[in-house]
């Protein structure tokens, strides 16, 4: 009787036991479903579409780097659309919800003032890079470095011909952006100190792409564009002689230069998240970021507030 009493007690244990542990499989099922729904960890894959428009200069680092991520099994049911139109346009279309991703070459809050200014609190900053912008002439013009003084004369109209400030006698073609640009912001606050006009007889264009071609083909003419895109199509001007290369942009010596951000309203949905991690992941940053032009933010010895104020 006792020997049939214990075979009855370890029959129950091994049916208790065995119990347990498929509960527990259950509730761990369970919350790897629920959990993860994200493509990094293998979990269901996430689908949707994103659009990213703004700034022209951050324009050629997001194509890029979107064109890889749909490339990427793991982000196969993703659609991310880029369009440019500036900074200004970016912010204004995240803000309004017409777009997922603003970016933009300045801070929310430069563009967001006054009745606006809450605008700028709706919204969630990711710096992805560091665009420099650079001086550029048209490959004919002799003069290799300005001063910030020549560079206001210039941009304000009170020097109209390049032998005024070392060059031979030639007419100055300001090929400047609207005022809606982020690239012009940073130009005028960083190089100028000022805003600039525009004066009679400028040109105004805001893709970067066709500023450098306006360069290149206008007699005496003068831009200024992200770093990003530079070639040899156009001559870079040194600013108060210092070269806008990446040694003196992350010291600081060199001035003119801004984060390029990618705004979001309100914390990033999961399908953004997924997006904007993949940018900053170690595969984007050393190698496109690097490859195009920018610099990574990682890099940066000096950090930048919206104020413009510098610190170490």
């Amino acid at each position: 009787m006792k020997k049939v009493l214990l075979v009855v007690v370890a029959l129950m244990l091994t049916i208790g036991l065995a119990a347990c542990g498929s509960k527990n499989e259950s509730s761990n099922n369970n919350g790897g479903t629920t959990n993860t729904g994200n493509a990094n960890t293998g979990g269901a894959a996430l689908s949707g579409s994103l659009l990213a428009a703004g700034s022209t200069a951050l324009q050629p680092l997001v194509e890029q780097v979107s064109k890889k991520f749909m490339d990427d099994s793991k982000y196969s049911g993703i659609t991310v659309q880029v369009q440019g139109g500036g900074s200004g346009t970016g912010l204004t279309q995240v803000s309004a919800g017409q777009a997922d991703l603003g970016n933009s070459d300045i801070f929310a809050e430069e563009k967001f003032v006054d009745a606006d200014a809450d605008k700028a609190k709706e919204l969630v900053d990711h710096q992805v890079a560091v665009v420099a912008m650079a001086t550029v002439v048209n490959k004919e013009i002799a003069v290799d470095s300005l001063t910030k003084q020549q560079l206001v004369d210039i941009f304000t109209g009170k020097v109209t011909n390049w032998k005024d400030v070392g060059g031979k006698d030639q007419k100055i073609t300001i090929v400047n952006r609207p005022s809606s640009s982020g690239t012009r912001k940073t130009f005028e606050k960083f190089a100028l100190g000022t805003k600039s006009e525009d004066i009679q007889g400028s040109i105004q264009e805001d893709s970067s792409g066709t500023v450098k071609k306006l360069v290149a083909e206008t007699p005496g003419a003068i831009g200024y564009l992200a770093l990003s895109y530079l070639d040899d199509t156009v001559k870079t001007v040194k600013y108060d002689g210092v070269e806008p290369k990446e040694d003196n942009i992350v010291s600081g010596k060199y001035p003119v230069w801004a984060y390029e951000h990618v705004y979001t309203k309100g914390e990033p949905n999961e399908v953004a998240k997924v997006f904007i991690d993949y940018l900053m992941s170690d595969e984007i940053q050393n190698a496109d970021v690097v490859e195009l032009g920018y610099i990574p933010v990682g890099k940066m010895q000096v950090k930048r507030d919206a104020a413009g104020n510098i610190t170490k």
